[in-house]
């Protein structure tokens, strides 16, 4: 059997030799047995004694694929308050290639989500060539006057469809990085529409939305023309029948609740 917190270790360890390394979780579910060495051990390192943590974990997330509760988790928010680190989670190929070359780049700990059903659903072309994109810039990958999303992601294209499908004009950033996140990115995008979504696929309660939807009501009130709205997976382990699972995504609420964001 796989051991997480040996391959971490064994990372670090090449790390501390002057190496790079890269690995990945065959799940990212199955973090949990090394969180340890992440948060403990790669995250504090530089703080404590100097020392890089040169280790790219390319983490295999998210739910679509009826693999129920140990396999589907989006588990982005157990790092996000750990300083040390950085999480990218990118949601074209375009994205992935460009942010993962620049991971390797960086000096620090790189927690790097790969959602798995867009590994099967997405195809783009993209350049044979060396390039990067920096860590810790947004994209808005579609221009609109109603309503910000606010998103990363496989959400990305539940977004982009359900703003198609209802006719609503929508700013939508995907964030792209969420540790760092792009703040200056985001209150550019409260300011033009004066309302804002925050979508993910994880679990609403204690999500990554919390913390943005508190940072934009503390910096952006006075461009916002209504409260800040979240939509969020419910709060309960992950369900493997599909038409449970589909029930518990975000997608499900999304319609309705750009709809009412809309008419407020």
């Amino acid at each position: 059997p796989l051991c997480e917190s040996a391959i971490l270790g064994a990372g670090y360890g090449l790390s501390i030799r002057g190496k790079k390394a890269m690995v990945e979780m065959q799940f990212a579910d199955f973090v949990s047995c090394g969180f340890n060495q992440i948060v403990n051990n790669l995250a504090k390192s530089h703080y404590r004694w100097g020392q890089n943590a040169d280790v790219v974990i390319r983490m295999p997330t998210g739910a679509g694929a009826q693999a129920g509760p140990f396999h589907s988790q989006s588990n982005e928010a157990w790092f996000f308050k750990v300083p040390g680190l950085k999480i990218v989670y990118p949601s074209t190929p375009y994205d992935a290639k460009g942010l993962l070359c620049e991971a390797f780049n960086d000096p620090y700990p790189v927690m790097f989500f790969e959602h798995k059903n867009l590994y099967r659903s997405t195809k783009e072309l993209v350049p044979d060539d060396y390039y990067t994109l920096p860590i810790g810039k947004a994209k808005t990958v579609v221009e609109g006057n109603e309503i910000s999303i606010i998103t990363y992601g496989w959400a990305v294209q539940w977004a982009m469809d359900a703003a198609a499908e209802l006719g609503i004009s929508c700013e939508i950033v995907d964030l792209r990085t969420l540790l760092p996140w792009d703040q200056e990115a985001v209150r550019l995008a409260v300011k033009k529409t004066g309302k804002v979504l925050i979508l993910h696929e994880d679990t609403l309660c204690g999500g990554i939305g919390a913390e943005i939807a508190a940072w934009i009501s503390s910096e952006c009130f006075e461009y916002l023309d209504a409260p800040v709205m979240r939509v969020g997976s419910l709060d309960t382990p992950i369900p493997m029948a599909k038409d449970l699972e589909d029930n518990f995504l975000a997608r499900k609420r999304l319609p309705e609740a750009l709809t009412k964001l809309a008419n407020y």
